[in-house]
């Protein structure tokens, strides 16, 4: 049955600076280091503007400083949305402005034997199909050609698999994919042109099927805690969901490096228990001191991932259930900026 986490009391205090969150969430962990040394570079890090490519930029570059490497981390994106070149710079990974949809500028990227591809789009694409299609099904095709002699971690989405039981403990790699909704099948789509692209160079990729991953100011977490915070009322159709902390999520996706291959290997990172809706809402109720206003029942099934494969190769993920409820309470209680992208997670449609 679903787990609900063990409250530890009292509430940490956050473990850093607040200016330092980004440094917070970018620190490697051992199996992250001793994969990096393992690993040639230059590395890659391509559509490094989103939630996640600064703090995998800068694990990178953090774990090849403790090697004592001087291999090249190069973020590539616009740089037009949450991020800007000074983020990557002043923490010593090199940018490189790129409209990767430019066939031109896409040639003219340097060479890299490790690439981490992280572009996509998702919010807002329920009524923008073309944008769905060039961005999460035709570009990485590019991409997935461009890098041919690269060995490749493409990001996916747990999304991919159909919803299953709250009692069945997740669907696993071996599950038969199965979409729901136009934008997950476009991530399924955009596995299939990296997949097909390592089938015709003999290049090793690994496919990322990630979900929920959470930060302090993004994630199914955030949104729980902003609701319950406002007195919002709490939908539990969709009632269980797993989520692991972001250093850790990027971590096993580092490690995911030495799982690559041909064909290319699907990984699920998550974390390793599903969770109750309503039960994090009552604890977070708990930790604010605040009424909880509950919607609805939970349905039986859910998009649920076992990342059971991964968990075995690289170990549990690091960071508490609980210690990630405190962290982003705390957070939110001394005024921390949030990215103001609600997940969807209750949606249950497919329709971002």
């Amino acid at each position: 049955m679903p787990s609900i986490p063990t409250p530890l009391a009292p509430r940490p205090l956050l473990p850093f600076p607040r200016e330092s969150v980004d440094d917070f969430l970018s620190r490697p962990s051992p199996g992250a280091i001793a994969t990096v040394a393992r690993t040639p570079g230059p590395f890659l890090v391509l559509g490094a503007g989103g939630k996640l490519g600064l703090h995998l930029s800068v694990m990178l570059r953090a774990a090849l400083d403790q090697l004592g490497r001087t291999d090249r981390v190069i973020a590539v994106s616009r740089f037009t949305t949450l991020r800007d070149r000074a983020d990557f710079e002043s923490r010593g990974v090199e940018t490189c402005p790129c409209d990767l949809s430019d066939p031109v500028a896409l040639a003219a990227l340097p060479d890299a034997p490790t690439v981490f591809f992280l572009a996509g789009v998702k919010f807002g694409t329920s009524t923008a199909p073309d944008l769905l299609h060039a961005v999460n099904v035709e570009l990485p095709a590019q991409v997935a050609d461009r890098f041919r002699a690269s060995r490749i971690i493409a990001f996916s989405s747990g999304c991919v698999y159909p919803f299953v039981a709250a009692t069945s403990g997740g669907a696993t790699e071996a599950m038969p994919t199965a979409p729901v909704g136009d934008y997950a099948a476009s991530c399924l789509a955009r596995e299939q042109a990296f997949a097909a692209a390592s089938l015709r160079h003999g290049n090793p990729i690994a496919l990322i099927r990630l979900n929920y991953s959470v930060e302090f100011r993004y994630g199914l977490l955030v949104d729980l805690a902003e609701s319950v915070l406002a007195g919002r009322p709490i939908d539990v159709t969709t009632g269980y969901f797993n989520i692991i902390w972001q250093p850790d999520a990027l971590a096993h996706c580092i490690q995911s490096l030495e799982l690559a291959g041909t064909p290319a290997v699907p990984v699920n990172i998550t974390g390793p228990d599903t969770l109750s809706v309503r039960a994090i809402a009552h604890r977070f109720g708990e930790i604010f001191g605040r009424p909880v206003v509950i919607r609805g029942s939970e349905a039986p099934t859910a998009w649920l991932n076992n990342a059971a494969l991964s968990h075995r190769r690289f170990g549990l993920p690091a960071t508490s259930v609980e210690s990630q409820m405190q962290w982003i309470a705390t957070w939110l209680l001394n005024d921390g900026e949030t990215w103001g992208k609600p997940t969807g997670f209750e949606r249950r449609d497919g329709r971002f």
